[in-house]
């Protein structure tokens, strides 16, 4: 399917829509050429009639309207001259020719609006579509997408290149439609009037549409790398503003400023290259133009004066109508330029719905419906690109109920083995499985739907705490919702907040400290009440009762659950069942809290690096909560 198919696919669906335009679009163009044809008998009617009223524009003698043999004369008589009375008195004749104009003036408006809105109903109807089909595309990619793609550039590209798409699908495509209908109009009638002026006015033609292809191909290559660039602009402003508190405390203000302007500057000058071109050709298709408008002046002077083959007012009303045809012929010749944009913008589009989609449902995948929540890794192996692995042969098995720690240094792997079990990204070899079945042969969606995922990071959306709480869970209760924070000890903030549970929280949860987001996050895992729960605890340093509150909260949130979380607290430590030790990929060491600190190996010297005052494996009480990033630091991109 070529690039122009495929964008004019999106109208399919509403053929009777895109009729409906076509043929008000169809009127529009016959009526507005019939109000110049108008012009014929208005000016013969007007110069034509004497003083004493003995010679008028029937006479044959000026115009020959009626009794030449000319198709502009058979043609005025079955329609104009029916309905006005031409012969009598020729104010009343001029008066009545006048109302005719009116009428083609007011029921040309009335087309012109019927397109104008159904071209506007097509146009958001399908930029809808195809919005939504990018954005759902979008959210089938697995994760490997996001982490190779920016998010500004997604962001650009289904904002700005869809709304080319939507210049190019709607507004270019009603233009050429009604040139299209306004130059076959404009042709016929002329061709009424004159063949052989028509074919002098064709001359100039191919000239117009020949400057326009010579940049065809130079300003699709500008366009494209316009909408690059855009999207370049976008992921800055993106990436700055989340990172903004990062941006004023290291003082990088002046950085980012001209890092920026060194991203609109070059499109800037790319823009405006590309620019120059298009605007370079409009004056070469006016000349063009005026010249053929100049052998029509000339040639068809010859056959009024000399040859005496059309009328004056013939002549007149052909000149009218030769400068409205080089308006949808000048459109017609930079069609393939203006589009270009549209083009680029679709080809960007057509990146995203063609990128596959790696993790997906297999043929005959099972829907998962109460899981016990045993985990098995048999010989996993895994690696984020080919012949790179970040995990090497894990085998491990987690009965239901088990809380299991992930603890080791800095890109070891514990938040890939964690993704896996999500089917965030699937094995290279081997197989994890969930209650005894493959990951990949449940679908995906019953999958993790069967998981609760608390991120290090807090994720909250812009919208109120209760929508944030529920979401994901479908249809919550106020009850729900409000049982959950008081298990996750966020129900007395949230009251004292003005606006309680309605409150908006900002973008990220910025109105809210890092402890009550976190207790945020946990009050959504204890409401979706899943069996299987990936946690990923917080470094973030919070004061001490906050921590107390938190830490409540996960005992509460891991109670009857199978729990693989990724430790940063010794409590959470020494309340599981077991503890793999994880360094290079490889499982090194596994056992309990008191079992690995006895062993004095990788799990002890780490606790010891961390710990330097620990007797026997034990610190004081009062710290038992504190962070061990050393342990379980999270590593993005392993």
């Amino acid at each position: 399917m070529t690039l122009y198919t495929r964008v004019l696919s999106y109208l399919r669906p509403y053929p009777l829509a895109l009729a409906a335009a076509g043929a008000a679009t169809f009127a529009f163009a016959a009526l507005d050429a019939s109000a110049y044809v108008l012009l014929i008998p208005f000016v013969d009617t007007l110069f034509g009639a004497g003083p004493t009223g003995a010679s008028g524009p029937l006479s044959g003698e000026a115009g020959g309207l009626v009794g030449g043999p000319d198709l502009m004369t058979r043609v005025l008589d079955v329609t104009v001259y029916r309905l006005v009375d031409i012969q009598g008195d020729p104010l009343q004749a001029v008066q009545g020719i006048i109302v005719l104009i009116l009428v083609v003036f007011l029921l040309k408006n009335v087309f012109d609006f019927t397109r104008t809105y159904l071209v506007a109903w097509v146009e958001q109807t399908v930029t809808r579509d195809l919005r939504n089909e990018v954005y759902d595309h979008v959210l089938r990619l697995d994760l490997s997408f996001f982490g190779r793609t920016r998010v500004g550039q997604i962001t650009s590209r289904i904002t700005h290149d869809v709304e080319q798409i939507r210049q190019l699908l709607t507004t270019e495509l009603a233009r050429l439609l009604s040139s299209g209908f306004e130059f076959a109009v404009l042709v016929t009638f002329m061709l009424v009037l004159s063949w052989k002026l028509t074919l002098a006015a064709f001359v100039v033609i191919p000239g117009t549409m020949g400057v326009w292809a010579l940049l065809v191909k130079p300003l699709r290559r500008g366009d494209r790398r316009v909408l690059d660039l855009a999207g370049d602009v976008s992921a800055q402003i993106h990436e700055t503003l989340s990172g903004i508190r990062m941006v004023k405390s290291s003082s990088a203000e002046e950085m980012e400023r001209r890092r920026f302007r060194s991203n609109t500057g070059e499109y800037h000058k790319t823009f405006l290259r590309a620019e120059r071109l298009r605007a370079l050709a409009g004056p070469l298709t006016e000349a063009l133009a005026t010249v053929g408008t100049v052998v029509i002046l000339l040639y068809g002077a010859r056959l009024v004066l000399s040859d005496g083959a059309m009328s004056g007012a013939q002549f007149v009303s052909f000149v009218a109508l030769s400068l409205k045809l080089y308006r949808p012929v000048k459109y017609a010749a930079k069609f393939p330029t203006v589009v270009q944009p549209g083009l680029a913008g679709a080809e960007r589009v057509f990146e995203f719905l063609e990128t596959s989609i790696g993790i997906k449902d297999r043929p005959g995948a099972r829907v998962l419906r109460n899981p016990t929540g045993a985990i098995a890794f048999e010989n996993v192996t895994f690696g984020y690109r080919p012949g790179e692995p970040v995990l090497r042969d894990i085998n491990v098995e987690i009965p239901p109920g088990s809380v299991v720690a992930l603890v080791g240094p800095s890109g070891a792997g514990k938040s890939t083995l964690a993704d896996l079990v999500a089917r965030f990204y699937d094995v290279t070899t081997g197989r994890v499985t969930l209650d005894g079945v493959d990951v990949r042969d449940w679908t995906v969606s019953s999958l993790r739907a069967s998981m609760g995922i608390v991120p290090q990071e807090t994720v909250l959306f812009h919208d109120t705490i209760a929508a944030n709480i529920a979401y994901g869970t479908g249809g919550a209760t106020d009850l729900a919702i409000r049982a959950a924070a008081r298990a996750a000890n966020a129900h007395g903030f949230i009251t004292a907040l003005p606006g309680g549970y309605g409150m908006v929280v900002g973008e990220r949860g910025t109105r809210l400290s890092g402890g009550e987001r976190q207790r945020i996050a946990l009050a959504r895992a204890i409401l979706s009440d899943r069996p299987v729960l990936i946690f990923d605890e917080a470094t973030s340093a919070l004061d001490t009762e906050s921590e107390r509150l938190v830490q409540e909260a996960v005992r509460r949130l891991m109670g009857g659950r199978t729990v693989l979380v990724i430790a940063h607290r010794l409590s959470t430590i020494r309340r599981a069942d077991l503890v793999l030790v994880l360094r290079d990929g490889r499982i090194v060491e596994r056992g309990d809290h008191a079992s690995l600190f006895a062993a004095a190996g990788l799990y002890r010297r780490l606790y010891e690096l961390q710990h330097p005052n620990a007797v026997g494996g034990v610190q004081r009480v009062a710290t038992e909560s504190e962070p061990v990033p050393v342990l379980g630091a999270r590593a993005r991109g392993l």
